[in-house]
């Protein structure tokens, strides 16, 4: 029986092959920053020390719309974990702008894009692998449930001023862990979030909305403990293990100009 023409060997198949695969490869690596980069920009451009420049977003609507549109055809199951959570989080973070977009500039607050009956949180507009879905979907059914860590929290904007500062770049899976740990200092040490009068513990109220996250009033002192500024971390310690603790009132006044 004569051998199958498709049995001969060529060197040059298995190399070609090494080649393509190469180029697959790194296209694939290349499509994350690629599509961040018009968000990159946008975000160079309009967001200054945590404040934001609606009026320049909208004015530049065209170009968050075209970013919001490249996010609508990222399938995130071809991701790796950690630029998932970066995506996530910049899915969310994008989508809010374009919420506060809506309405403005005939918005003070993020809560004014809902209504009596509906949190703006809960309003189905994003566009997420052939999905629409909600800002309060992308937080509580995949960043919290499927990641688990509550440095998100600190990643998270909802446009208001006692929200964590809208960082000024996207957040980049290769500089994930730089970027929040960055984040939770930043934030946990500024007295206009967290700080000591007296004898008591001023906290966000993301420490009390998120308490499960951070394991319960034990897990909030030791995470507090873990990224405290000296300041912040001398007053902990003179306070003692079991602090009076109490939150700060919420400002929900948009984080803009």
């Amino acid at each position: 029986m004569p051998e199958p023409r498709n049995r001969v060997f060529s060197p040059v198949v298995p190399a070609l092959a090494v080649f393509i695969c190469g180029i697959l490869l790194a296209t694939m690596a290349l499509a994350v920053p690629l599509v961040q980069a018009p968000y990159s920009t946008l975000l160079r451009l309009y967001v200054h020390n945590g404040s934001v420049d609606y009026a320049g977003f909208k004015e530049d609507a065209k170009r968050l719309d075209s970013y919001l549109s490249l996010l609508a055809h990222v399938d995130p199951d071809d991701l790796s974990a950690r630029d998932q959570k970066a995506f996530y989080i910049n899915v969310y973070n994008a989508w809010t702008i374009k919420l506060v977009l809506l309405r403005y500039p005939k918005i003070s607050s993020i809560k004014d894009a809902g209504s009596l009956f509906q949190s703006p949180w809960k309003i189905a507009m994003v566009k997420l692998g052939g999905k629409t879905v909600t800002l309060e979907y992308i937080e509580n059914d995949i960043l919290r449930p499927k990641f688990k860590d509550a440095r998100v929290h600190f990643a998270l904007n909802c446009a208001s001023k006692s929200c964590p500062p809208l960082r000024p770049e996207p957040y980049d899976g290769n500089r994930l862990n730089e970027q929040l740990e960055d984040q939770v200092r930043t934030f946990i040490s500024n007295p206009a979030f967290n700080r000591i009068e007296g004898q008591t513990l001023l906290l966000s109220k993301i420490f009390d909305w998120y308490a499960q996250d951070f394991g319960g009033t034990a897990g909030t002192l030791e995470f507090l403990r873990r990224y405290a500024g000296p300041e912040l971390r001398k007053g902990l310690d003179t306070l003692g293990p079991s602090p009076k603790i109490s939150y700060l009132d919420y400002d929900w006044s948009l984080n803009g100009k």
